[in-house]
């Protein structure tokens, strides 16, 4: 991860330490908005990560959609295999 992907993580890892127990693991996604946000920054840098993570999460509200949404080039996503 580079240095500036882990800035961004922290504020993710913070949240997952601290709010997540108390607010439970629900998400209406599979993985949820944190687990994606760490795996995109992870995986595509700073800000094709950033920005990733930034549009699941504007989709995770009450009159968006549901169900497994994998990072792009997940070796999960789906569209990867033949």
């Amino acid at each position: 991860m580079s240095p500036a992907a882990f800035i961004l993580s922290l504020p993710i890892r913070a949240y997952r330490l601290i709010f997540s127990p108390w607010v439970g693991w629900n998400c209406r996604y599979q993985p949820t908005c944190s687990a994606y946000a760490l795996e995109a920054l992870q995986k595509h840098g700073a800000f094709k990560g950033g920005w990733l993570a930034a549009k699941r999460i504007a989709r995770c509200n009450p009159w968006g959609s549901c169900g497994y949404d994998p990072v792009p080039g997940s070796k999960h996503d789906c569209s990867t295999h033949e």
